[in-house]
């Protein structure tokens, strides 16, 4: 065994092996991958092998069709078989709503260049004469779908890894990893010890274990997973040798089941609502190529519908029955990544559908790897998109939810109960008294709505019971003012003597005067944009900054691995230890007046500008800024006030009309002056002038920051994209994000992020597309819920143009 390597890869399951492929592909020598037991060992080689491109999320989507793409790649360098069956399927709905969400996901896939479409229940039935088409509504056929041998898979990427120099360690376990003064990495295993610069942890069903090794509790927990195959079955035979191919794959997920051809039969399978954890709190290391013990009356109520959906299993036997333990993340993504605090120290576990994802995993984590980026927005599959609220209680709550709901309709509106609530707000109390309805962001409680007595929030596609209020809440700050919490936006204290030349290398913009705010883009070398900021000066050496909530652990990974080791600066993220409310309308100014002795005219606080003040007896922070696009202010302040200052501003605006407003008002809101959102129109895939944040990048600057010289390149040719606003002719249901865009009938780009403008009265969606074609005035139509909306270009933004009210 080598004592010395570049990279140990842990764990000999698909992903192990696709991430060791990819590094030696792309140039990595003295790459090793060290294993337990076998190749295959732990969930790989019980898996049902099935893969397909289809996903809600477009970006994994993406890497999805890479790896299916892929395979043939594999198996003819590696000179392994893989077994692979390219069958094509179908995704089946039983009911108007499921219908509905499919037309949403085959939208998604037209401008990925997927080759999908809508069948009939008798279009469906002639494809797939198992099923009964009166038990459903429609379908989509996907092309793309099949399966392989996940034994066969496993071994062409270990075998076409080895053939590019990389080495496998088998029956070698891993029992310490100890980090060196120098970064390197002591992996101590039980047959000797290697020393690596880079240790990466695929250790699947004892990913937490390896985790622990190094003081991490990774949030992923191993389930339970069962499915069935039959006896051969007369239907099967003999449309094979009608058709002389295979049966499609299915997923039925009104039904909650998968299926296809397994020999002469069928395999069935099911994400069951009575699922179960397997070993939650450690996974014995001795667990390899056993199965779990059967329990098909715990799968019995899918069962019974999969029967009744499929009539022509009730006439066949069951041959063989396979339950085996998945690991999964809180909300069924892979954990992919650097891990936040740590040297070297890469994720890639919880990947459940290793055969539809492992190829793009491997793909992007030799990317981060070698090149320092990934190559593709992997937000979704971020490790770094959960931070510590992600315990091990938590993760077990949220597994299980997600589990039982894989196949389950998640609507637009929905938020889901399961580790709620964890994380609150001094004022959460009095939020729910005042009727808000929460959603949880990054582990916080957040208000979306204020709903009156009685009412609730009905899960739909369509305008839903939150329409009517969600109006008033947004038309109350164009016409009053309105209060909002703002806690669950991220917050950083910088600090120290080199505060401001760190930030004026890390930050694209010009940092402003002691007292004034500024808009701050963040680049990555490459000149996409990696984060969005407001940053305020508070005196010399002394800043805050405000970014996304939900990427708090994100921004604080990519902060940390860019600070002076000189001690001249110190970085906090302040989460709760500061906390926030927003007032915002016409009204704020005079709501605000009430509550300090400071002159808050518009000469002496001007838009832009920060002061510490005191409002009643509360120190505060407030900055004269609104994400509204209305004259607003917000307010920080440590927890302790958050009360006092609550009630002291309701006090205060009771003349004025003061209303409650929610993220959903919010939405409403910042879509009427075109504004875009961290993680939508803002993420790691656009430039600065293709997200129409040029004008905050300050090429010019003597600080060389960081994405300085893509961003002047782009600014020379001017990027491919654009990010434009349309008015849609939307009836009951508005866009949500990835709806296609079309122009003369013809897919051109994607929406971003959408809904409606109440307090304009006007359906909205902001989305990229192609520069040449950026300023064309008509038809623009967008896809919605399977109908061809028309849209309007809508040059200049629907409130306040000139922005006079926001600055007056």
């Amino acid at each position: 065994m080598k004592s010395h390597a570049r990279v140990v890869v842990i764990g000999g399951g698909v992903v192990g092996c696709s991430v060791l492929y990819h590094l030696t592909k792309f140039g990595w020598t003295e790459v090793v991958l060290v294993e337990r037991s076998e190749l295959t060992s732990g969930s790989t080689w019980h898996a049902a092998g099935g893969m397909h491109t289809i996903n809600g999320d477009p970006n994994v989507a993406k890497l999805q069709k890479y790896t299916v793409e892929l395979y043939k790649e594999i198996q003819d360098y590696s000179g392994q078989d893989i077994g692979l069956h390219m069958t094509s399927g179908m995704m089946l709905a039983s009911t108007k709503d499921r219908f509905d969400w499919m037309k949403s996901i085959l939208a998604k896939g037209r401008y990925m260049g997927l080759d999908a479409h809508l069948l009939t229940p008798k279009e469906a039935h002639d494809l797939m004469p198992l099923l009964d088409p009166d038990q459903f509504v429609g379908a989509v056929f996907d092309p793309v779908e099949g399966h392989l041998d996940p034994y066969g898979t496993t071994h062409a990427y270990a075998k076409s890894a080895k053939r590019n120099g990389a080495e496998i360690y088998l029956h070698t376990k891993v029992e310490d990893l100890v980090q060196r003064e120098d970064g390197s990495w002591r992996i101590i295993t039980d047959k000797g010890e290697i020393v690596a610069e880079h240790v990466v942890n695929c250790g699947g069903l004892w990913a937490r274990e390896i985790g622990r090794m190094v003081g991490l509790e990774l949030p992923v927990l191993a389930m339970e997973h069962m499915y069935l195959i039959t006896e051969d079955m007369p239907e099967v035979i003999e449309f094979n040798r009608t058709h002389g191919k295979e049966l499609m794959h299915c997923v039925d997920f009104d039904g909650e089941i998968y299926l296809r051809q397994e020999r002469n039969g069928m395999l069935m399978g099911t994400y069951e609502k009575a699922c179960r954890p397997w070993s939650p709190l450690t996974t014995p290391w001795d667990f390899g190529h056993e199965l779990l013990e059967e329990d098909i009356a715990r799968i019995t109520p899918e069962l019974e519908v999969g029967f009744r959906h499929f009539p022509a299993f009730n006439r066949a036997g069951i041959r063989k029955i396979i339950n085996g333990p998945f690991t999964f993340s809180p909300d069924g993504n892979p954990l992919v990544g650097p891990v936040r605090g740590m040297t070297n120290f890469w994720s890639a576990c919880a990947v459940m559908a290793g055969f539809s994802q492992g190829g793009g995993v491997g793909l992007a984590l030799a990317n981060w790897m070698i090149d320092g980026d990934p190559g593709f927005d992997v937000f979704a599959m971020d490790v770094a998109r959960y931070g510590d609220y992600a315990t091990l209680a938590y993760t077990n709550a949220k597994v299980r939810e997600n589990y039982s709901r894989r196949f389950s309709i998640r609507y637009p509106n929905e938020e889901l109960p399961a580790g709620r609530p964890l994380q609150t707000t001094p004022i959460y109390d009095r939020l729910k008294a005042a009727g808000a309805v929460f959603g949880a962001s990054y582990g916080l409680e957040q208000p979306l709505w204020f709903a009156p007595d009685g009412v609730e929030d009905r899960f739909s596609w369509r305008r839903s019971t939150d329409f009517e209020t969600v109006g008033a809440e947004a038309r109350a700050v164009r016409e009053g003012v309105g209060l909002m919490e703002t806690s669950g936006f991220a917050k950083y204290a910088v600090r120290g003597r080199g505060a401001a030349a760190w930030l004026d290398r890390l930050l694209a913009c010009r940092l402003p005067e002691p007292g004034r705010m500024t808009l701050a883009p963040m680049l990555k070398d490459d000149g996409k944009l990696i984060g969005d900021f407001t940053l305020a000066k508070l005196g010399e050496g002394d800043f805050l900054l405000i970014g996304s909530g939900i990427a708090e652990d994100y921004h604080m990974r990519w902060f940390e691995t860019h600070l002076p080791r000189d001690g001249s600066v110190t970085l906090e993220a302040l989460n709760l230890s500061l906390v926030g409310l927003a007032i915002a309308g016409p009204k704020a100014r005079e709501v605000l007046a009430k509550l300090t002795h400071r002159d808050v005219s518009t000469e002496a606080f001007p838009f832009m500008a920060v002061r510490r003040m005191d409002l009643g007896m509360a120190p505060a922070i407030v900055g004269r800024v609104s994400y509204t696009g209305d004259l607003g202010y917000e307010i920080w302040m440590k927890p302790q006030y958050q009360r006092y200052l609550y009630d002291l501003i309701l006090e205060a605006g009771a003349e004025f009309g003061i209303r409650l407003f929610g993220l959903r008002a919010l939405n409403a809101l910042r879509l009427e002056k075109s504004y875009g959102s961290w993680s939508r129109e803002y993420r790691p895939l656009y430039g600065p002038v293709e997200a129409g944040l040029e004008r905050f990048v300050a090429v010019g600057k003597a600080a060389d920051f960081i994405g300085r010289e893509a961003a002047r390149a782009e600014r020379e040719t001017g990027g491919a994209l654009r990010l434009r606003t349309f008015v849609v002719a939307a009836k009951d249901a508005d866009v949500i994000g990835d709806e296609p865009i079309y122009l003369d009938g013809a897919v051109r780009g994607w929406v971003t992020s959408g809904g409606y403008a109440h307090a304009a009265g006007l359906s909205v969606a902001v989305g990229y597309v192609p520069k040449e074609i950026a300023d064309v005035e008509t038809g623009w139509s967008i896809e919605l819920l399977g109908e061809m909306l028309p849209a309007r270009l809508q040059a200049e933004p629907l409130f306040d143009p000139s922005g006079a009210r926001m600055r007056g």
